[in-house]
């Protein structure tokens, strides 16, 4: 579901399913998806809106806010990073 706002972003399919993916992933901080794709929290927000349903993405929303495994500043553990991770 590859809406045409992503071209903003200079995003691919791929590109665009991973960060979904990250994104609903809950150890996954939004600082982790702006290293990889130099991509802020609102940016992730809004490629979130454009290629999910909205009840998918309200349920997202209401997931994510206030979580703070989403931020690494609340974070005092060093996370494993897997060799797909940009360095």
């Amino acid at each position: 579901m590859f809406k045409e706002n992503n071209n903003n972003y200079n995003l691919n399919q791929d590109q665009v399913n991973r960060i979904i993916e990250m994104a609903w992933e809950d150890r996954t901080p939004f600082e982790a998806i702006e290293y990889q794709f130099n991509l802020k929290e609102n940016d992730v927000r809004e490629i979130m809106r454009y290629n999910l349903k909205k009840s998918s993405f309200e349920m997202w929303r209401k997931r994510v806010k206030g979580r703070k495994t989403k931020h690494n500043k609340f974070q005092n553990t060093l996370r494993f990073r897997s060799k797909n991770q940009k360095q």
